[in-house]
């Protein structure tokens, strides 16, 4: 158990400025590095889409001590749809209840002193109103199950976690890999699970040399695996391998390299820029397009984008975030 360590939790996310202003500015956290891609990822890592995309990591602190959220954004894709499968990320910390509370978020009190709030893209939060430790103030991340026993199992008994709390009652059990690390909730929800169209991917590290037994484990338990064991590069940076699994459920598990990690996931004291930039330079280029087509159009524009976004009245751009084609319908009235 102690070999494995909690790294993140992947959010596809449709607006990045909006979503880089929540979690700066409300949760506190600092933008800890940000990539660029050209393609989509071999293993997936940005959904079913091949087109342009980025990924920021955003936490309280080093992610060889801290459990951090991965933003991927894919270029054209604006909203997706939220299913049941995710359950919240907890936090401990009364400064982002005060955040929201100053910023006139939305903010629901819960029993117990905990409060909920909905990230940009439909994401819940649940801030605990207590002072913000020192270590690692995330404390878990929920998941919806449709059999917990059949997913503690899974989790437990082939993926060697441990079994902190179990709550017949209530239908949920807590696991982890470590004692001060970040745990998995799991929550038996009654039904099926539906994760929709923007459905995540939780991380985990461990040994180089253990991901090849994780592969054949799972193979000889006739479980599915999403991605066989493969090499991912990231542009400057360090190649790492990494083992994608899917639980009974689907939700998505990603095992990689520790070794190669800790060198990919250094912060970069530059990325908290780098991605203003990179969004600023989106924004000016959406803006150019929308002002070129209309500045030339004999007729009225309806832009039509995945986001649901309309202007003007008689034509419409779709834009699939697959391979980033675009494509003009005109319509003169």
């Amino acid at each position: 158990m102690g070999s494995k360590r909690a790294l993140h939790y992947v959010l596809k996310v449709g607006n990045r400025g909006q979503t880089a202003r929540f979690y700066r500015e409300l949760l506190g956290m600092k933008v800890l590095r940000h990539e660029e891609f050209e393609e989509g990822c071999k293993a997936t890592c940005n959904g079913p889409y091949d087109g342009k995309w980025s990924k920021t990591m955003i936490g309280y602190g080093s992610e060889d001590s801290h459990f951090v959220v991965e933003l991927t954004y894919n270029y054209g894709v604006g909203q997706y749809r939220v299913g049941n499968d995710f359950l919240g990320i907890t936090i401990q910390s009364s400064q982002a209840v005060q955040h929201a509370r100053q910023m006139k978020w939305l903010l629901a009190e819960l029993p117990g002193g905990l409060f909920e709030v909905v990230a940009p893209g439909g994401y819940t939060f649940y801030l605990e109103d207590k002072d913000q430790p020192k270590t690692d103030p995330v404390r878990r991340v929920a998941l919806a199950v449709s059999d917990l026993q059949k997913s503690l199992h899974y989790w437990s008994s082939l993926l060697g976690m441990k079994i902190y709390s179990k709550d017949e009652t209530k239908k949920n059990a807590l696991l982890g890999y470590g004692d001060n690390q970040c745990k998995l909730e799991l929550q038996d929800i009654g039904g099926p699970v539906d994760h929709g169209t923007a459905f995540g991917r939780i991380a985990f590290a461990c040994p180089k040399d253990e991901l090849p037994n994780i592969e054949a484990k799972m193979k000889k338990e006739n479980q599915k695996i999403l991605t066989p064991l493969v090499s991912l590069d990231t542009p400057g940076k360090a190649t790492v391998q990494v083992v994608i699994l899917a639980d009974p459920d689907g939700h998505e598990i990603c095992f990689v390299g520790d070794e190669a990690f800790q060198e990919l996931s250094q912060t970069d004291p530059t990325a908290d820029k780098l991605l203003n930039d990179k969004h600023s330079k989106s924004v000016r280029l959406r803006g150019h397009l929308l002002g070129t087509a209309l500045f030339r159009s004999p007729h009225r524009f309806s832009f039509g984008f995945r986001s649901g976004l309309w202007l003007g009245h008689s034509t419409m751009l779709y834009c699939y975030g697959r391979r980033q084609e675009c494509r003009m319908v005109c319509k003169t009235q």
